[in-house]
């Protein structure tokens, strides 16, 4: 057995193993103004990130254009699929639609009808309405002339009578002529200034004839609205009221023949005491 001094080449080497040891643990206390132990790690460069970030926008344009592409041949299949779309449907399907477009048909239809008639109740009621007002205004007008209310104007005759020269022409004549006049058709009469209806007079007084109240003035004045042969022969008539004139009165009488007789005289409506309206 060999003792340790024995090996020379042993200890030298633990002295240096020792001051080596000191000189790292002296080193590692050195201020150096950085970080004593530097491990470095390796960067990745820049480039990679940005071809990963271009990647990810290639990836998601991708996609989009994919889900677009999808959606539009889905709404193709769809359009080109509608007409073919009951043949997909069963039986039972097929009987539930058909019965419910019937139903909608016939609803359909009922309103069809109800509108229909109430735009022909419509259309009655303003059939009747207008009507109503026409024949309303025809009988206004009419009564407005029969009354006297109105002025009138169409063919007829005009008869002028001077003051009789043998006597002065009575009452009883004058009224006789209005009434041959009216049994001839006329229409509308007015003597003078004076609009004939049928509650018209003609009374004598010591200034001369009065009709309805106001004086008449020679020569007289006599028109008439109606048929113009008829008016002239009623006139003229022998032995009538228009012989009794010339031979009885010796009064001068002239007819003209008119297309155009205007009767502007009008009469007020009467105030009637007893007579009332039947409702």
């Amino acid at each position: 057995m060999r003792e340790p001094h024995e090996h020379p080449e042993h200890e030298e080497r633990i002295p240096k193993i020792s001051r080596q040891r000191v000189r790292d643990r002296r080193n590692d206390k050195t201020q150096t103004g950085t970080f004593p132990v530097v491990r470095k790690t390796a960067r990745k460069p820049a480039t990679s990130l940005r071809s990963r970030a271009f990647r990810v926008r290639l990836i998601s344009s991708i996609l989009v254009a994919c889900l677009c592409a999808l959606l539009a041949y889905g709404y193709v299949i769809q359009v080109n699929n509608t007409d073919v779309t009951y043949e997909t449907m069963s039986e039972a399907e097929l009987t539930r639609l058909i019965s419910e477009t019937n139903m909608q048909a016939q609803s359909l239809e009922e309103r069809k009808s109800e509108l229909t008639r109430q735009l022909n109740s419509l259309r009655e009621s303003a059939n009747k309405e207008a009507q109503a007002e026409k024949i309303a205004k025809e009988n206004e007008e009419t009564s407005g002339i029969l009354a006297g209310r109105l002025p009138a104007h169409g063919k007829g005759i005009i008869i002028h009578i001077s003051q009789g020269s043998k006597r002065h022409i009575d009452a009883a004549t004058m009224f006789n002529l209005i009434e041959e006049l009216r049994n001839s058709g006329a229409e509308v009469i007015a003597i003078n200034t004076v609009r004939v209806v049928m509650s018209t007079y003609v009374r004598q007084t010591n200034n001369g004839l009065e009709c309805d109240g106001t004086l008449l003035s020679t020569p007289y004045v006599v028109k008439a609205i109606g048929n113009q042969a008829n008016l002239q022969n009623a006139v003229n008539m022998a032995g009538g009221v228009g012989s009794q004139l010339t031979v009885k009165f010796g009064a001068t009488l002239s007819i003209d023949t008119s297309d155009n007789v205007e009767i502007t005289e009008v009469q007020s409506v009467p105030d009637y005491t007893y007579a009332k309206i039947v409702e």
